[in-house]
């Protein structure tokens, strides 16, 4: 039997605020060379060995590239209002320059169509981390020309897609793509240097702010935006050390990628820590990456706890952890919103990724994931208390809609709300999806009829 349904006031939503769930490309399609599709950067990773957990890869995944009709009806019968999905660059664009794939290029035509058929909003990503693998024997995001290589094909996805789809995000994660790929190596592509990452940083928000420039300036009509994976940091106790190493974090996960977004600048405790590892910035790189946009996108799981000397250990924190040894801290969602809103003037702010990773049980053909489901309500709720206290957010998006290929973790961590058995591809929604589908349309019976609100 499902928990009940959190009806409490602070969670009567706004009429228009967006609920939805979310994907990527790489994560989920498969379809790894179909139809003229180009290698990315993970597919050349996967082939790493040790790189991914039991010698796993994409190239199959949940094969959505083939069973997307059936993925759009489950995402239908859920009720939800919207769907975040990337667009996989090397599959419109295989060598990321020159020629486009006109065949890739229809598929996505097709899922936008097919969503909106449904009474769906589509939310695209450009970038979700699968870069074409031609170019980065060039350099990849450490080399100024992938910029331009960017800003071109985000031009091309928006004239076939910016008149039909709701928003347009460029980057996900940058901080991922940075640190995971470049300075410790545990992603794609597996480069381990500090500087080499710090250049990437900076690369990857110089192509945010022109790519926004550049689609506008073709009249694309989405709401342009970026998503940053954000958590609160503290210190692990009240030492002088620990409070200085928590802020010096802080600096490097949320303000590196805050303050130049929206104060033109990067933070000088960083720039400062960093020494001979900061980027090259051009002239006019600062005001470019400002450009100011639509919708700024938040991607949260849990906080960041952090000790001078690294003997914070998150298993005695007392706290549940999910199947990714994360902890469970929903009120760390409230406490980045409102701070996000007190240090910055912002935009409309999205949840665009929240989920975790739990093991599933089967009991009678069902999937009784309570624990994931307790984990969704309570961080719906942070994101509840965060928009009485004036935090102008617009929508939450759940991670993820189906269990899928969970980068460097293979197919071992299960985020999906619908189970999906990878040996016959059946997808079984959980619990959690019920629930979330009983919440959505409870919100909605909630909600004030136009003549009501307007009496």
């Amino acid at each position: 039997m499902n928990p009940p349904i959190p009806l409490h006031p602070r969670h009567l939503f706004p009429k228009d605020f967006v609920f939805g769930v979310a994907t990527s490309a790489f994560q989920i399609e498969g379809a790894a060379d179909a139809d003229g599709k180009g290698p990315s950067i993970w597919d050349d990773f996967c082939r790493i060995p040790g790189a991914i957990a039991n010698g796993d890869d994409g190239r199959t995944a949940c094969d959505h590239y083939h069973r997307w009709q059936e993925d759009l009806d489950i995402l239908a019968s859920l009720g939800v209002d919207a769907y975040r999905f990337s667009v996989s660059w090397p599959r419109v664009q295989p060598l990321g320059q020159g020629a486009f794939n006109d065949a890739g290029l229809a598929f996505y035509e097709r899922l936008v169509d097919g969503l909106l058929e449904r009474g769906i909003q589509p939310y695209i990503t450009l970038n979700h981390w699968d870069l074409p693998a031609a170019l980065q024997p060039q350099g990849g995001w450490a080399s100024r020309d992938t910029v331009q290589r960017f800003v071109e094909y985000a031009c091309h996805v928006g004239q076939r897609l910016g008149d039909r789809v709701a928003a347009i995000t460029t980057h996900n994660e940058p901080w991922v793509m940075s640190v995971l790929g470049h300075e410790t190596g545990v992603f794609a592509p597996g480069i381990r240097h500090r500087g080499t990452a710090t250049q990437v940083a900076h690369h990857l928000l110089l192509s945010h702010g022109l790519a926004l420039q550049a689609l506008r300036a073709q009249g694309c009509r989405s709401r342009l935006g970026i998503v940053l994976n954000l958590s609160p940091i503290g210190p692990a106790t009240s030492s002088p050390e620990d409070r200085a190493a928590a802020t010096l974090e802080d600096g490097r996960s949320v303000r590196w990628y805050m303050d130049p977004l929206f104060k033109g600048q990067y933070p000088d405790d960083v720039w400062q820590h960093l020494g001979g590892d900061v980027p090259v910035v051009h002239d006019g790189d600062l005001a470019a990456i400002a450009t100011p946009m639509d919708f700024l996108g938040i991607n949260y799981y849990t906080r960041g706890v952090i000790s001078a000397d690294g003997s914070w250990d998150v298993r005695n924190s007392g706290k549940r952890l999910t199947d990714m040894g994360w902890e469970v801290h929903p009120e760390g969602l409230t406490e980045l919103l409102t701070r996000l809103h007190r240090d910055w003037q912002l935009p409309p702010l999205y949840i665009k990724e929240n989920g975790a990773a739990f093991q599933d049980h089967f009991q009678d053909g069902a999937v009784n994931d309570a624990e994931r489901t307790d984990y969704i309500a309570r961080h719906i709720a942070a994101v509840g208390d965060a928009l009485a206290q004036g935090v102008p957010l617009a929508g939450y998006m759940v991670w993820s809609l189906l269990d899928n290929f969970e980068w460097a973790s293979g197919y071992a961590k299960r985020f999906g709300i619908v189970h999906v058995d990878y040996a016959t591809q059946r997808r079984t929604p959980k619990q959690s999806a019920l629930w979330y589908r009983d919440f959505v349309l409870a919100q909605r019976a909630a909600r004030p009829l136009p003549q009501e609100a307007s009496a």
